[in-house]
């Protein structure tokens, strides 16, 4: 196997990472509440956890 002589610098390490980087979040806007959120992600509103348009948890009771 390959095995370098040399140990790569910070650098050259860091330029070859340059395209890793995290994309941005895509958003959607649910049917029920109009509230942005992330797809595939149960969020709050009003004291309500909603997932896919459902409430999943009420707090308000």
């Amino acid at each position: 196997m390959a095995h370098p002589k040399r140990r790569q610098s910070t650098t050259r390490r860091d330029k070859r990472r340059t395209h890793d980087k995290a994309a941005t979040p895509v958003v959607a806007l649910c049917k029920v509440t109009g509230e942005p959120h992330q797809f595939h992600r149960a969020y709050w509103y009003e004291g309500k956890m909603y997932y896919k348009g459902q409430v999943v948890i009420d707090t308000t009771a």
